[in-house]
């Protein structure tokens, strides 16, 4: 995971780029705990969103590739678990589609944010 350290400032953007696009759908207080539990999950999904795009093969335009791999994350584990775990807790469709929407727009963000930065592939 050195990809990490060798990619902290092009994270650290994406996370901050995250929470600020996060606070468009989500504008109710928050405690501050909430908001460095927020910080830490975004700081966490930008940090994974980095070490896809740096693996992600190039076999499309490098755009398509940053935000097809946002989607593809975000599709593959996002969505079933925020289902599992909301429907669970009896929360309706509208709360499912509005945490995916949220989590959709967090991960587009910092992958245009990433992606406009740049990333360093960890050495060989």
């Amino acid at each position: 995971m050195i990809y990490i350290i060798l990619n902290a400032g092009p994270i650290l953007a994406a996370t901050l780029a995250g929470l600020v696009a996060g606070l468009l759908l989500h504008r109710e207080g928050q405690s501050l705990a909430d908001r460095a539990l927020a910080f830490l999950a975004q700081a966490w999904f930008a940090a994974i969103l980095a070490g896809a795009l740096i693996l992600a093969p190039p076999r499309a335009e490098a755009w398509v590739m940053a935000l097809g791999s946002a989607v593809v994350i975000w599709i593959g584990f996002v969505v079933p678990v925020l289902i599992v775990s909301l429907r669970y807790h009896r929360h309706g469709w509208r709360v499912v589609a509005r945490d995916g929407a949220y989590w959709l727009l967090v991960m587009l963000v910092q992958a245009l944010v990433l992606k406009s930065l740049g990333l360093v592939p960890p050495p060989v």
